[in-house]
């Protein structure tokens, strides 16, 4: 769940993108999964709904390098934006649960970018580096 203000506009990265209401100084956090309004999905569970609730899953989720747990929030954090020079991530030495902090500081109006690549083990797919085999699938 986002722990800041934000907003969803169209972004210059891709599509849409999420931006911060407000000035966000450095270290703040910006994110950590809330149980009850968060849902973690076991590569089980999410290999149990029914496709077009995988598909919406798979495109709305990262999922944990630790588990392959599909991880979909509640709110506006599925439209953060991949960038290798992030605004946004976790400390090197966070333990978990891991809290997302702004890694500098964010002016009111920034787009909120984190690295895929730091804990999605789908970043590959959702970049396009590998091809996409079907939507709904595991």
């Amino acid at each position: 769940m986002m722990l800041i203000e934000t907003r969803v506009a169209p972004s210059a990265i891709h599509g849409l993108g999420l931006f911060t209401v407000k000035a966000v100084p450095r270290l703040t956090p910006v994110w950590k999964f809330q149980p009850g309004f968060d849902r973690d999905f076991s590569p089980e569970q999410f290999a149990a709904l029914p496709p077009p609730a995988r598909a919406h899953t798979r495109w709305f989720s990262f999922f944990s390098k630790a588990d392959n747990h599909a991880i979909l929030s509640g709110d506006h954090a599925c439209f953060m934006n991949h960038s290798s020079t992030p605004n946004t991530g976790a400390p090197p030495d966070a333990p978990p649960p891991v809290v997302t902090v702004a890694l500098r500081d964010l002016a009111a109006g920034e787009e909120i970018t984190c690295n895929y690549f730091d804990f999605d083990a789908d970043a590959p797919r959702k970049l396009g580096l590998v091809p996409r085999q079907s939507e709904g699938g595991g």
